[in-house]
């Protein structure tokens, strides 16, 4: 693969090979833009499968059509100024990651070399950013990015690495957590005693069951994916809720939110499709017990940030559990 500089009449060649194809792209709003068309001739496809893949990351709510999706106008071959439907970066990379066929296996080795050499030399933030920084708040990026080498190492093309290049580059307001993270000085203060809601097996059971449905008819799970391994749940819910002298063993909610992650995780109570059903059981645990969102509406962490905690306590140490439970109490606890 090769990218190019060559600019004429505000389009840009941006991807080219010794095979082809050379893809002359719009240069907008500091995205490159792309047809249908374009993208199946990108991933050496045809403009249906486009279509079918675009649909399903929008009705999945991946990426939301109005943000990715713009019309434009474009000059055809006759000369005349035609408008057409355009689709940015981030929706190029979407179907790059879901078309079946051989240039889109060679585009997603390239585009996951190019994120890793990112993430892990450090490069995430751009320059003008960094010339902005505080010396202070540079260590602290070092550290963020320190945090997450060892989780994204052990997952090459599974998609995770935009995911946590999404969690350094937006999320600049957790720096200071972060930092505390690494040098061990986070504490649990300022959480809620009361909870309203405890997670019923039963329950539990039939929103996991609705939730592998979805995902079966996106093919997105196998016929094993939330099959129990043994009486592992159903203890699991109960341990949240256990008590010693008569107190309860994890007196808050979010200490109880954050085991509940932490041992569906970890635990392995299903055959197949731990890390999402643990994510799922601890949404359930927060939007019941009215705990997923801030006083301005807001909730207290978005799917990226879900991804990247999942993601960093399947890849943590048994003896590093309670740093990573005091973690995820710190970012479900802001206000």
């Amino acid at each position: 693969m090769a990218e190019t500089k060559e600019q004429k009449q505000g389009e840009i060649v941006i991807y080219k090979n010794e095979s082809g194809p050379e893809l002359r792209v719009t240069l907008q709003d500091d995205s490159i833009w792309l047809t249908q068309a374009q993208v199946a001739l990108l991933f050496g496809t045809q403009r249906p499968a486009i279509t079918k893949h675009l649909q399903n990351i929008f009705n999945t709510a991946e990426l939301s059509e109005k943000s990715v999706c713009s019309i434009l106008e474009h000059t055809a071959s006759d000369g005349k100024n035609y408008k057409a439907k355009y689709y940015n970066l981030d929706a190029i990379i979407a179907v790059g990651y879901r078309v079946n066929s051989k240039r889109a296996t060679q585009f997603r080795i390239w585009a996951t070399q190019r994120l890793r050499d990112y993430l892990l030399k450090g490069f995430v933030v751009n320059q003008e950013r960094l010339k902005e920084q505080s010396q202070a708040k540079l260590k602290e990026l070092e550290g963020a990015v320190k945090l997450l080498q060892g989780a994204v190492e052990s997952h090459r093309l599974d998609g995770y690495e935009r995911e946590l290049l999404n969690i350094i580059t937006d999320y600049t307001a957790t720096w200071v957590l972060l930092n505390k993270y690494d040098h061990d000085e986070l504490k649990v203060e300022n959480v809620t005693k009361k909870t309203v809601y405890t997670l019923d097996h039963a329950k539990v059971t039939k929103s996991i069951a609705q939730f592998k449905k979805r995902l079966l008819a996106q093919g997105e799970a196998s016929d094993i994916f939330g099959t129990e391994s043994g009486n592992k749940l159903q203890a699991l819910l109960g341990n949240i809720e256990q008590t010693w002298n008569g107190k309860p063993l994890y007196p808050s909610l979010e200490e109880k939110a954050a085991h509940l992650l932490y041992f569906a995780i970890k635990d392995h109570p299903f055959i197949d499709g731990n890390k999402r059903i643990g994510s799922l059981l601890f949404l359930l645990y927060l939007i019941e017990n009215h705990a997923l969102y801030n006083k301005k509406g807001e909730r207290k962490l978005n799917d990226n940030a879900l991804v990247a905690l999942a993601l960093l306590i399947a890849e943590s140490r048994p003896d590093h559990k309670e740093i990573m439970v005091k973690l995820v109490v710190n970012i479900i606890n802001k206000k």
